[in-house]
């Protein structure tokens, strides 16, 4: 967001992201029950962007693209061990698997791929979640 926002907005847009966050990661859930396992994994995707921009705004950390948002959250929270680099590393495979699917052809997704970032999205999201309530 590129307008300046008073502490409450702030506060709403931090609470908004966040449930979205959790909500997207409900929405993965239905698009791999129904075998459409390259938007699940783009939802898992955004389900811990969403869960990073909370954290930026929360922060009053600028990002305003998706690399920025990347860049962002391993400079201020993986580099100096805030996080750990686990989280990092699934963000960043969640991103190249976002992209790829979304501008590469041939790009096919699988249940064991959803099986194994399911998990790690739900917990990059509510590790977030507690960071944001500390």
């Amino acid at each position: 967001m590129k307008e300046t926002l008073d502490e409450q907005s702030r506060k709403d847009l931090i609470q908004y992201r966040l449930a979205r966050a959790h909500e997207t990661l409900q929405e993965a859930t239905l698009m791999a029950d129904n075998m459409h396992f390259n938007a699940a994994m783009n939802r898992l995707y955004y389900a811990c962007y969403y869960a990073i921009v909370s954290l930026l705004l929360k922060s009053d950390i600028p990002a305003n693209t998706h690399a920025g948002v990347k860049t962002m959250f391993s400079l201020h929270y993986i580099s100096k061990g805030i996080l750990p680099k686990e989280l990092g590393k699934t963000f960043s495979r969640l991103f190249e698997i976002r992209h790829s699917g979304d501008y590469d052809d041939f790009v096919y997704c699988d249940r064991e791929m959803f099986d194994e970032y399911m998990p790690k999205a739900q917990s990059f999201v509510n590790t977030i979640q507690q960071l944001l309530q500390k």
